[in-house]
């Protein structure tokens, strides 16, 4: 056995094949050990794309450790290829040295030809740098499962089992989570269950017993990494979503969301539609913009409106988040960005909307921009974004993205306790006497600390007042086409964006360096790892990364003048 303080390992087959329920699984498992952890599933997005084909190649990294981690890698210690465009999609990746374990019954005539090998990668010494072992998955797990009375292709799939069971033993992984997560997941079919606990057995047993794996490797729990506390393996739109309702609960407000599925945003819908129990309300809606005007429409009734989406979306959105500045009410547009323009690459990442975050609107409508840096940062980014929605009454971008959105790692419960106060007053009578004496309700009386205006549920009596999308008076809220109130409006608007009270931008200079890197969002992993080997190597380099894209930290100029 020997012990190493590091590893990263990837999962890679067709889409078929199980990579992502594989990956997952060594992680809980890598997780509930005590290790650090950061993920990146890769996945096509063809629903189903041609078996065997390289466009089909779906794979899964994990980088665990003994110690603090911040990024899933980019070379990877051992690949596990399930077939052979499995290993041509990744060889360039893999480092000389490395181990390369490759399923055999798959390096046949056809499969190999599918992806351009004319001959096998396996016996024209085109891998003679690397660790390779030649396993039988498909033919083991067959043999292990003869017994249950499985078809051929029922039995073969479950060698993504087998390939898990002989990691697990190569890196001490536990195994009981891992069989009770199978017989769970297969309750109704209890046969297909213990099939699948079988083939993982057998994959942990053949690692015992063959000669191939000399060695196993030990991954000590990151003692030190780690504040005291209870930790739990999350991913980033999960995190998000129970922020979201965290948020929602703070506030004493119904969570509502209103959304149309889009990768790599779809799963909060899914997750915040289990939990009815807390207030939440979710609506698929036809389109996007059906589902921005829901929400929408749920915040003028009282309730947290969010919507959530990827950039093709937003662009959708753009008029119902300037109709949301316009009528200033707290909405969470929540965008799990991806790349490209259009429709551009759905499951690959890219910090592409900024821009549009910032000015994809008609008129002058601006909109406060948050952007959380890690997986279990999305839980504090979705509160603070419902605290500056709530508290100033405007709509607020959460720009995430499917780095974020689909990685994981080990997250610090919060006790319930320590989150922020999100409690907000409603209006409940008049608060404007006419010169004649009168009182009446102005829904565009602002308070004068945060320039955000009364929310005055609908139906509450004495309360009767005009909404819609164009231009208000100020203080009546009536329409108004007059060219000065319309200049007083935009600049009002603008004011009440500048005055949100953000925290300062904290600077990390153990040194006294005088370069300073600066990033926002999830490039704070990547970052972080560069500045870390720069300082082993005796560099001086500061580091400071934004949360706030809008309106910026207060001393943002102060600290880049400084570099």
């Amino acid at each position: 056995m020997r012990r190493v303080d590091r590893v990263i390992i990837r999962f890679a087959g067709d889409s078929g094949d199980g990579m992502q329920l594989t990956g997952d699984r060594f992680t809980s498992e890598t997780a509930s050990f005590g290790n650090d952890l950061s993920t990146l599933p890769n996945f096509p997005a063809e629903i189903r794309a041609p078996a065997g084909t390289l466009p089909g190649v779906s794979s899964f990294q994990l980088h665990f450790a003994d110690h603090d981690i911040l990024t899933p890698g980019d070379a990877p210690n051992v690949l596990v290829a399930m077939n052979p465009a499995a290993l041509k999609a990744n060889i360039a990746d893999v480092p000389r040295g490395a181990e390369i374990i490759v399923n055999t019954d798959e390096f046949t005539k056809r499969p190999m030809a599918k992806v351009g090998y004319d001959t096998s990668p396996l016996e024209d010494g085109s891998l003679d740098a690397y660790n390779i072992h030649r396993v039988p998955l498909t033919t083991l797990t067959v043999e292990a499962l003869k017994d249950f009375g499985l078809t051929r292709k029922e039995a073969e799939r479950s060698k993504n089992m087998f390939a898990l069971g002989l990691l697990s033993w190569m890196y001490h992984r536990p195994t009981e989570g891992t069989e009770s997560f199978l017989r769970h997941k297969f309750a109704k079919k209890p046969e297909i269950a213990e099939a699948n606990v079988a083939a993982f057995r057998a994959g942990w047993n053949f690692g015992e017993t063959t000669e191939d794996f000399a060695v196993s490797y030990e991954v000590a729990p990151a003692t030190t990494a780690f504040p005291t506390g209870t930790y739990r393996n999350i991913s980033g739109n999960l995190a998000l979503s129970y922020g979201l309702i965290a948020a929602a609960r703070q506030a004493d407000l119904p969570l509502y969301l209103g959304s149309y599925p889009i990768t790599p945003a779809s799963d909060i819908l899914h997750e915040l539609s289990k939990h009815k129990n807390f207030g939440v309300r979710t609506f698929q809606a036809e389109d996007e913009i059906a589902g921005i005007g829901a929400a929408l429409g749920a915040a003028f009734g009282g309730a947290l409106g969010v919507t959530t989406t990827s950039g093709p979306g937003v662009a959708l959105k753009s008029e119902t988040i300037g109709l949301a500045v316009s009528l200033e009410l707290p909405l969470l547009i929540v965008d799990i960005q991806r790349g490209g323009p259009s429709t551009g690459l759905p499951t690959k990442t890219e910090q592409a909307d900024l821009l549009q975050a910032m000015y994809g609107r008609n008129g002058e409508a601006p909109v406060p921009v948050v952007a959380p840096r890690t997986p279990a940062d999305c839980f504090d980014a979705a509160l603070e974004a419902a605290r500056i929605a709530l508290a100033y009454r405007t709509p607020v971008f959460l720009l995430s993205d499917g780095y974020l959105a689909n990685g994981s790692e080990p997250w610090r419960i919060p006790d319930v306790a320590d989150l922020p106060d999100l409690r907000v007053r409603f209006a409940t009578g008049p608060n404007h006497t006419l010169p004649d004496g009168t009182e009446v309700f102005w829904p565009y009386k602002r308070d004068p600390q945060t320039l955000a205006r009364p929310w005055a549920v609908p139906g509450t009596p004495g309360l009767e007042h005009r909404i819609g999308g164009i231009e208000k008076q100020d203080g009546t809220g009536n329409i108004s086409y007059d060219p000065a109130n319309h200049d007083h409006m935009v600049r009002t608007r603008q004011a009440k964006t500048d005055g949100i009270r953000v925290p300062d931008l904290e600077v990390d200079d153990p040194d006294g360096a005088r370069t300073l890197v600066l990033g926002w969002g999830s490039t704070y992993g990547p970052i972080t790892a560069a500045v870390r080997r720069l300082r082993a190597q005796k560099t001086a380099v500061a580091q400071a990364h934004l949360r706030h894209l809008n309106p910026f930290p207060k001393n943002l100029g102060e600290v880049l003048k400084r570099y």
